[in-house]
């Protein structure tokens, strides 16, 4: 029986390139994988110390230019060829390196005209290059789909040129990514602000000293032996952070972490699965995009898996991951990312984190921003409340009802909101008293009673101001009287048929607009004829 010989078509590099990846700036994170990848072995063996990895982004916008280096080992001159030049053979293990499919080195083939690898090893006196031919690549892509067919191997062998150079530096070790002439459609790569946003959630950097509150964080780590990878990556030589900080904005209002509850997941047979830290605030309500560390992110080895929303689908409702901030470490080796890193692999280990995250969001999760919404509307129902019988008094105090019927309807409508009010006090009572009938329950008691408290303050505030203003307010004219039911009682000038006559204009007016222009012209008469 003969050997067939098996073909591998052009397009088997196009889908490794241009197929890959639905966002460019995907790239920087396989580079930044691959280095911290490096760093680590470095460390290992002994050419770095603990804090002395790096890696250093440069981002030049006018010369349409990227460049992407470390001091890691660097790849031996002898292997140089071999390692760079095989697709989708590495050597890397899964489990043990955060890259492991041998495919990411060809990410910016897609979004360039040339593509060069140079890196030179500890205690060796060469440099080795690798060019690839970005462009002539995809014209030979595109020739093969026209009818001119080329195997994959063909289109590498045109698109890759290696040579070495002699160097006096033994002790260099690093590898470099040069980016060069990129692509018209593809200069989001070269927004630098943008591009620090987004790799400061997505790379696995420190937490920024705004959020101080990282310190609970670290030490929950160290206590359960949990590993959080930091590196120390710059960008235009400014250091990377992860951008979290404790005020944010909210849809309902300003809110703010105050403080952090941690969670462990494990499976039905007790295996770590993963961990998480979850920001514990007034889950006002959504938080809009424009707050860059909203939901909660999903991360391996400490690199962001997918997006923002990767978690929306175990939540009943789209907003319900948008009112929270938190991040879920995932631990387990067999949790293995897909050549996307938007999500994992599907076996039974990813069935069983699924499981659990499920439960969590539906048994904890949904029951929080459930209460912080319910907070609003109650809340909601206190303000009014309290506007309704500021109001009341005002204008009793100020004559201003049009006639006794007025101030009667005026008097039921306030209790019927003070019943809300009542119900809103009973509520937030309530929740209180579940403090220690679960971790849901806690956490939503905590938040009751911190809200409660900003309500009392923002009460006191109010009625402070009220005072002061009732004492610096100017005496009332003598010719009002003290005990009066109409507002036309203040036109003690005018005869019993005109004040009748201008009750009847106020009520007339009181139906045509709404309550605050009635006011702002019953205003402008009274300015006029008293």
């Amino acid at each position: 029986m003969s050997a067939t010989e098996y073909v591998f078509g052009a397009n088997t590099i196009e889908n490794l390139t241009t197929g890959m990846y639905q966002d460019s700036r995907i790239i920087y994170r396989e580079y930044i994988q691959n280095a911290c990848d490096q760093i680590d072995k470095a460390k290992a063996v002994g050419i770095l110390a603990e804090n002395e990895g790096l890696v250093k982004i440069w981002i030049e916008p006018k010369e349409r230019r990227i460049e992407i280096e470390d001091n890691a080992t660097g790849i031996p001159s002898a292997s140089f060829v071999k390692t760079l030049g095989d697709v989708a053979n590495s050597s890397k293990k899964i489990g043990e390196d955060k890259g492991f499919r041998g495919i990411g080195k060809l990410a910016g083939l897609a979004y360039c005209k040339k593509l060069v690898f140079t890196s030179s090893a500890k205690g060796e006196n060469i440099t080795s290059t690798m060019e690839c031919d970005a462009a002539l690549m995809r014209e030979l892509i595109d020739e093969h789909n026209q009818g001119k067919k080329h195997t994959a191997i063909e289109i590498l062998q045109n698109t890759y040129k290696f040579s070495t150079q002699p160097t006096d530096d033994t002790d260099s070790h690093f590898f470099r990514v040069e980016i060069i002439d990129v692509n018209e459609e593809n200069k989001d790569l070269l927004q630098v602000e943008e591009i620090r946003g987004y790799l400061s959630f997505v790379a696995p950097v420190p937490y920024s000293s705004k959020f101080y509150i990282k310190e609970k964080i670290y030490k929950y780590a160290k206590d359960h032996a949990h590993k959080i990878d930091e590196y120390n990556i710059t960008i235009n030589g400014q250091s990377l952070f992860k951008e979290y900080e404790l005020n944010y904005k909210t849809r309902s209002g300003d809110d703010a972490i105050r403080d952090i509850v941690f969670h462990e997941f494990k499976d039905n047979n007790n295996v770590d699965l993963g961990w998480m830290w979850l920001g514990v605030s007034g889950f006002k309500g959504s938080i809009p995009e424009s707050c860059k560390m909203r939901c909660l992110r999903l991360r391996k080895e400490n690199i962001q898996i997918g997006g923002e929303n990767a978690l929306q689908r175990f939540f009943t409702e789209d907003r319900g991951v948008k009112y929270f901030i938190g991040e879920i470490f995932v631990t387990s080796p067999m949790l293995i990312p897909n050549s996307q890193r938007d999500y994992f692999n599907e076996n039974e280990a990813r069935i069983s984190f699924e499981q659990v995250i499920r439960r969590y969001v539906n048994g904890e999760l949904n029951k929080i921003y459930h209460k912080g919404s319910e907070m609003n509307t109650h809340l909601s129902n206190l303000r009014k409340f309290d506007k309704e019988v500021a109001d009341f008094e005002e204008k009793k105090r100020n004559n201003d009802f049009l006639n006794p019927s007025y101030e009667k309807k005026a008097k039921e409508h306030m209790e019927a909101v003070r019943s809300k009010a009542e119900a809103a006090k009973k509520f937030f009572q309530k929740v209180q008293e579940k403090e220690n009938e679960g971790i849901a329950e806690g956490i939503i008691a905590g938040v009751a009673s911190k809200r409660m408290d900003e309500y009392k303050k923002e009460r006191r505030a109010e009625k402070k101001k009220e005072a002061e203003q009732n004492t610096t307010s100017a005496p009332k004219a003598k010719s009002q009287t003290t005990k009066t039911s109409r507002r036309t009682d203040k036109f003690v000038s005018y005869s019993k048929k005109e004040r009748k006559l201008i009750e009847r204009i106020y009520i007339a007016i009181d139906k045509a607009v709404d309550k605050k222009i009635a006011e702002q012209i019953y205003q402008a008469i009274e300015e006029n004829l008293l």
